[in-house]
């Protein structure tokens, strides 16, 4: 039996896989198939490209720091869900936050905090868990 990946973990450099562990941890913990890749969207776009053609996850979490062009480029790529990771390798992260939010009509990205990996995650599940009433928690103020 084939299984499906629900979640593909995309970042765009090796040094960005401490925000991809927290991530992993949530997905383990919640038993959600998912794949990690590091590849980038300057450096190696065909391999993206063939990446995302062959994919059968339903979201993509995109890790990526700087310019953080890859949640956009894969946005732009797939009718798919897309939650951006901004990473802060420089100013901050602010650059590569407001990199990964402000996409122009059409190019839809979710993003989460600065280095929030695990909330990425969360949020993957809970598009995941759209439409399943049994799964309805009432969340704690």
């Amino acid at each position: 039996m084939v299984s499906m990946t629900d979640v593909a973990i995309i970042m765009g450099s090796e040094s960005d896989r401490h925000i991809a562990k927290g991530a992993i941890e949530i997905l383990e913990n919640d038993n959600i198939e998912y794949d990690v890749r590091v590849i980038s969207a300057h450096r190696n776009p065909e391999e993206l490209d063939k990446y995302l053609k062959n994919s059968d996850a339903g979201i993509f979490i995109a890790i990526a720091g700087l310019s953080a062009a890859l949640p956009g480029v894969i946005a732009s790529r797939t009718s798919k869900v897309v939650i951006g990771v901004p990473v802060s390798s420089k100013l901050g992260g602010l650059d590569a936050l407001l990199s990964t939010i402000q996409m122009p009509k059409g190019v839809p990205v979710a993003s989460v905090g600065i280095d929030n990996g695990v909330n990425a995650a969360l949020l993957a599940i809970r598009i995941l868990d759209l439409g399943k009433q049994e799964n309805f928690q009432e969340i704690p103020r």
